[in-house]
């Protein structure tokens, strides 16, 4: 495989695409909030927040945004762990024409789940999900494989991921959530009533 391919995934609109095993086809497919699907699998859930700056954006995130090329976009990764785990990694882009009153709550989110905010807001219109195998040599399987050191994760391993483009007024919110082995470990808290 060519370089240049390495740097970006082929998203497809059916999961069946990707050709995950069952049980990864489950969480790719998981309805409405994946937050609220994790907070069901685990005693403790937190988002553990690894950057939030203006970054440029991956070559196969431009078009989704609306960008004719890689361009600056406000960029955002965190960690979801259950029970101290990370099992998915989320990365978020904004294009930077996006206002304040597009986004008013993204900037200050912190440690908080974006998720929460983004289906409790009537105003947050949803896409349709969209499914990929990330490679190595895709840029974001190279920061997974930095935020966890390594740790958990093979280096030469498929991930799958799944996206989703968010519209609020004029703005575009695009989110990438990469499925980390260990959310296969995970199995509904019987303390919970959400599935």
């Amino acid at each position: 495989m060519r370089p240049a391919s390495l740097r970006r995934a082929r998203w497809l609109a059916h999961p069946d695409g990707v050709h995950a095993d069952a049980a990864m086809r489950d969480w790719l497919t998981t309805p409405g909030s994946l937050t609220a699907r994790l907070i069901a699998h685990s005693r403790q859930f937190r988002v553990q927040k690894l950057r939030q700056a203006p970054s440029l954006c991956l070559a196969d995130e431009a078009a989704a945004v609306g960008l004719p090329r890689p361009q600056r976009v406000l960029e955002r990764e965190v960690l979801l762990r259950c029970d101290g785990r990370p099992v998915v990694y989320g990365h978020t882009v904004v294009p930077t024409s996006a206002t304040a009153s597009d986004w008013p709550l993204f900037s200050a989110l912190g440690e908080r789940s974006l998720g929460t905010t983004l289906f409790h807001d009537p105003l947050v219109q949803r896409g349709r999900l969209e499914f990929a195998r990330i490679r190595p040599g895709h840029p974001l399987l190279a920061r997974v494989l930095a935020a966890l050191n390594g740790d958990g994760v093979r280096p030469d391993a498929t991930y799958y991921a799944r996206r989703c483009l968010y519209r609020r007024r004029q703005g575009l919110l695009l989110v990438t959530e990469v499925f980390l082995p260990a959310v296969l470990t995970l199995a509904a808290n019987p303390d919970m009533n959400v599935k």
